[in-house]
C-alpha cells in the first residue's frame, strides 16, 4: 500500500508530460442528402503503407522470378 501511495504522490509532483504537436491531417468530406462522410488521412500514410507493403511485394517478385527462371532457360 505504501508503494502505491508513493507512486501516486510522485506522479502528482511530476510536471506535465511533453506531448507531441498534433500532425496535420488531410480532411475530405463527402455530403449528400442522406449521407455525410468525413475521411481524415494521416500525412504519414504513404510512408507507413510503403513500410508494410514492401516486404510482401518483394517476396512475390522473388518467387515469381524463381518460378520463371527455369522456363526462361528452356529452349
Amino acid at each position: 500500500m505504501n508503494q502505491r501511495r508513493d507512486t501516486y504522490r510522485a506522479a502528482l509532483q511530476r510536471g506535465p508530460e511533453v506531448i507531441a504537436p498534433p500532425r496535420h491531417t488531410k480532411v475530405t468530406e463527402f455530403r449528400t442528402r442522406y449521407v455525410r462522410v468525413t475521411i481524415e488521412l494521416d500525412p504519414d500514410l504513404p510512408r507507413d503503407l510503403t513500410r508494410w507493403v514492401r516486404p510482401p511485394v518483394a517476396a512475390l517478385l522473388r518467387a515469381g522470378a524463381a518460378a520463371l527462371r527455369p522456363l526462361k532457360s528452356t529452349p
